[in-house]
């Protein structure tokens, strides 16, 4: 029974609540903006909406996202966990639910326009991609996936190969290629690309952040003085790394620290100052934990105070 408690406290409902306006958001930017005209999704979805649209009388869209979606989850349960499966497959299923409701219940034409832009598909490439996208992307920071796709590169992308980014991409060109061959046509497939693209980087910015931070590794003599105008101008934490370089043979220090984009130039105008023959690189940081840089904030703040306690200490002893 306890186990049981323990077990249901971990499923956050905040978390189904995301996922509830990930699926709403990924239906509203399908139905709205790529279905009325034709464009295709990416991934499962893509798959989907060709499906449903060649067989129209008896499997519609938020039919076949559950039929094609839902056993691919369950199947890859044992690679993914419960937890990761039930969150995805309840994502999908509000994601066929609103898709159901937006065509079928709501007073919204969606069958032959799109009520937002009309018949300009690079509109409906474009902002399908970018609000779908949202969606996808929203679902996987809260630890689902809204597209079956990605089980499928894992189980297979291995066997064959090649990357997980490698497998969906291939995928959703032979899907665009297929649809291009099915209607006839290459400029709804065309326009689909644009809708991947869009929806990929817009996922990209769910997953890693919208303001990415930096990481600079600076090499250098004077890591000490370094560090310690890092530390105080910045109030982040800074970690020293031993290094030694390899023609010179000398030994050297390098500081790893992490900052805001904003504050890359102020670091190395501050770094040169102190050391001008400072060798710094600037990589991009997908994601920080603020939990950590706030309990290393919390501990120089104690050490700040301590030393400010020895200081008092010692002018009254002085007095």
């Amino acid at each position: 029974m306890q186990q049981f408690k323990k077990r249901l406290q971990e499923w956050n409902i905040v978390t189904f609540l995301f996922l509830t306006i990930s699926g709403i958001i990924n239906a509203f930017g399908v139905i709205v903006f790529l279905s009325p005209v034709k464009l295709y999704d990416s991934g499962i979805s893509g798959t989907s909406m060709l499906i449903s649209q060649l067989t129209p009388a008896w499997c519609n869209l938020s039919l076949t996202l559950i039929l094609l979606n839902i056993p691919i989850f369950l199947i890859g349960l044992k690679a993914e966990g419960i937890r990761f499966t039930i969150y995805s497959i309840y994502a999908v299923m509000v994601y066929s639910l609103a898709a159901w409701v937006i065509t079928d219940i709501l007073p919204v034409d969606v069958s032959i326009v799109s009520p937002l832009a009309g018949n300009d598909l690079f509109l409906c490439a474009l902002f399908g991609g970018i609000i779908s996208g949202c969606g996808s992307g929203l679902t996987i920071r809260f630890g689902g996936a809204i597209d079956g796709i990605d089980i499928v590169a894992v189980m297979f992308a291995k066997k064959i190969g090649i990357s997980i980014g490698n497998f969906v991409m291939i995928y959703n060109v032979l899907l665009y290629i297929i649809c291009g061959i099915i209607i006839g046509s290459w400029t709804l497939p065309l326009y689909s690309i644009v809708t991947y693209a869009v929806a990929s980087k817009t996922i990209d910015f769910f997953v890693d952040g919208f303001d990415r931070s930096k990481a600079a590794f600076i090499i250098t003599t004077k890591a000490d003085l370094i560090c310690k105008e890092l530390s105080e101008t910045f109030e982040n934490g800074v970690t020293i790394i031993d290094a030694k370089g390899y023609y010179s043979a000398s030994e050297k220090s390098m500081i790893y620290f992490v900052l805001n984009r904003f504050h890359v130039g102020k670091m190395k105008n501050l770094v040169h100052k102190i050391d001008p023959k400072a060798y710094i690189a600037i990589n991009d940081v997908a994601d920080i934990y603020p939990a950590n840089l706030e309990m290393e904030r919390q501990e120089k703040s104690i050490e700040k105070k301590t030393e400010q306690l020895c200081a008092c200490s010692s002018d009254e002893q002085n007095t």
